[in-house]
């Protein structure tokens, strides 16, 4: 299987890198020229455009900050849509709105192409080590037909449903970790406030039913003061945004959702656009004039988890 990636950010790259490191044959683009060289250099293919990728391989995966990005990638000059043809598979592992999916889904199928979308979770570090998790919607024969590159790029592949479904479901649990973040956030300023041993703290929250692999993960990088989650403010208002939006269409009455998302936007107002999005606590401390810091948890996540074949689950 010849397989296209365009796309090469904090999480397309890990993935694409994954596939690399396997030896799968790989023609990757990106705006990025330094990381196009360092692909080059360790073995993958550099298309001229996203027409020219798509028609030299048999799955084309995009992984994207945005769904006007994605739409210009297909839709543009020299875009995916140019180059597929019959049997050609798609697969949409950026978060997107499910709406958008069926839109473009439906174009991909004028052409005699397969629409897949593949969002993952997990975060950033098991990205890098092919660990993360893989949501996939659309067509059951291309999925399984594409499922030897999924469990090489995560370790549990869930199969959804009909297209549209994966990316549903990842809004919904991103919007979760928002929340739980958020709440961490004045879970911590308590915690500080009552003069409580952090790290401490940190060990009673992860065994307790108050965990979370938020918890988990970013209050890590919160106590060090790095926040160096590898995700940005940005994405999380668009992710934010997408549940919001989609809590609209449906006209559910929710309470929650509008609060976070203002939250969120506050922060990138207050932090900027690029800011580790694990920085919507700063709010916290700034407000209240303390900090988080203490000693013994790193700057970054990595996954000490062994690199392993995924499998459907």
């Amino acid at each position: 299987m010849k397989i296209g990636f365009i796309g090469l950010g904090n999480v397309g790259a890990k993935l694409a890198n994954s596939l690399l490191r396997n030896k799968f044959d790989l023609t990757v683009l990106d705006i990025d020229n330094k990381i196009l060289d360092q692909f080059k250099k360790n073995g993958a293919k550099i298309a001229i455009n996203p027409e020219d990728l798509t028609r030299n391989v048999d799955l084309i995966i995009t992984s994207l900050p945005s769904p006007k990005i994605s739409a210009e990638i297909m839709e543009g000059k020299n875009g995916i849509l140019k180059g597929l043809s019959k049997d050609k598979i798609w697969l949409e592992m950026s978060t997107t709105d499910e709406k958008e999916i069926k839109r473009l889904g439906n174009l991909v199928l004028k052409k005699g192409a397969i629409p897949l979308d593949g969002p993952v979770s997990g975060g950033c570090h098991r990205a890098a080590t092919g660990n993360i998790a893989i949501f996939v919607g659309g067509d059951r024969d291309a999925f399984e037909k594409i499922l030897p590159a999924l469990i090489i790029m995560g370790r549990k592949i869930l199969h959804t449903g009909k297209l549209g479904s994966a990316s549903i479901l990842k809004v919904i649990t991103n919007y979760l970790a928002s929340v739980h973040l958020a709440a961490l956030g004045e879970a911590w300023t308590v915690a500080k406030k009552s003069n409580l041993d952090l790290k401490k703290t940190y060990q009673g929250i992860a065994v307790s039913s108050g965990n979370s692999f938020v918890h988990e993960t970013e209050s890590q990088v919160i106590l060090n003061g790095s926040y160096n989650i590898n995700f940005t403010m940005d994405l999380v208002v668009k992710d934010t945004s997408l549940f919001d939006d989609l809590s609209k269409k449906l006209n559910s009455n929710l309470e929650l959702s509008p609060i976070i998302s203002d939250i969120f936007k506050d922060g990138e107002k207050k932090y900027g656009k690029r800011a580790w999005s694990s920085m919507i606590v700063k709010r916290m401390e700034d407000i209240n004039n303390i900090n988080f810091r203490t000693e013994g948890f790193p700057a970054e996540l990595t996954d000490n988890e062994p690199e392993e074949k995924g499998f459907e689950i």
